[in-house]
């Protein structure tokens, strides 16, 4: 439930104690992350979001002290930055003036007031992503586009600004305008304490960016040296080892699609096979059909000559009586 403040002494913005941006270009519908640093002896009071032009009438809208997120708007807090941050979700054109606050317990309240710029056109400030991950060591590139005049710039929240180029807190920062409406900020040597919330300057518009640097992921477990293998009759070829594990044999990646594409062929040089033989086989039968020497019974003529003994009667015969029988023999027998 939102509440009316009524503060004794009305804060303009600037204050000391507690440290944001000042205005930032949104588009509407989209969300937005905004920061706010507070001095190290307001680190166990409340923080919240106070919405609202006038510091003395503007309402509560999130606290520290009760749930961090309620409707649109949601707040969380890094002590061992002195930083808390409000998000605001699904925004319109009723979003404009806020305030980052401090409760000051018996004494008056503290805050600083920033502005969001809604539009349904492109923003005049904006990144792709408010937070980013960088590796110990490595460096990270931040592009920042912008379509205003204006002053270019690079800054920590809480610390110092870098124009061209610099360092902030240790860690070397460049910004680059090479390419048109583009701001590129690379920053090399991270540190675990390059961490924390950044923000591009282009004239009097901000875009705050989070950085959070970490450890970079190992993606082999294995550290992996080359050797040189002597191949007779072909060039010289490298391959991994790994100390006391000797040669790590070659692993190739095999798309899938091979293997499919191999068993298709096979599947089809087995079919045309399959094809062949039928064809084969047809023609085979076909002709035994055909072929007299195939019929079952087989005809066999045979010849069996009968001779008489030579006798008064039958000497004056002059052809002697032949007869012939057929036969018929089973071919399969």
């Amino acid at each position: 439930m939102r509440h009316m403040l009524f503060h004794s002494i009305f804060f303009s913005p600037g204050s000391e104690s507690v440290k944001t941006i000042n205005k930032v270009s949104v588009k509407a519908g989209a969300s937005v992350s905004i920061p706010c640093s507070y001095d190290r002896k307001y680190k166990n009071h409340v923080k919240y979001l106070c919405k609202g032009y006038v510091w003395s009438s503007c309402t509560y809208e999130i606290r520290t002290d009760s749930r961090r997120e309620a409707g649109k708007y949601s707040i969380s807090e890094d002590k061992s930055q002195r930083i808390f941050t409000v998000t605001i979700k699904q925004l319109t054109a009723d979003d404009t003036y806020y305030w980052c606050a401090v409760e000051n317990n018996n004494e008056a309240d503290i805050g600083q007031r920033f502005l969001l710029s809604v539009t349904t056109d492109k923003p005049i400030l904006t990144v792709a992503h408010q937070n980013v991950i960088g590796y110990i060591g490595d460096k990270i590139t931040i592009h920042c586009s912008y379509r205003n005049s204006g002053g270019v710039g690079w800054c920590k929240l809480g610390s110092t600004c870098v124009t061209v180029s610099g360092n902030i807190d240790g860690t070397a920062a460049t910004v680059n305008t090479a390419v048109s409406n583009v701001i590129s900020v690379t920053m090399s040597g991270l540190k675990p304490e390059s961490s924390g919330w950044y923000y591009c300057v282009k004239g009097d518009f901000q875009m705050p960016v989070h950085l959070t640097v970490t450890v970079k992921p190992s993606v082999i477990g294995l550290q992996a040296t080359t050797e040189t293998i002597e191949v007779t009759g072909t060039p010289a070829a490298t391959r991994p080892t790994d100390p006391g594990l000797g040669e790590i044999p070659n692993q190739r990646y095999v798309d899938p699609k091979v293997h499919i594409i191999t068993l298709g062929m096979l599947s089809l040089v087995v079919l045309v096979a399959l094809l062949m033989w039928f064809i084969q086989r047809c023609k085979n039968i076909k002709e035994d059909s055909t072929d007299p020497r195939s019929n079952e019974w087989e005809i066999v003529y045979t010849a069996v000559s009968f001779k008489t003994k030579s006798t008064p009667q039958n000497e004056a015969n002059e052809e002697d009586v032949t007869f012939s029988t057929v036969v018929y023999h089973n071919q399969n027998i």
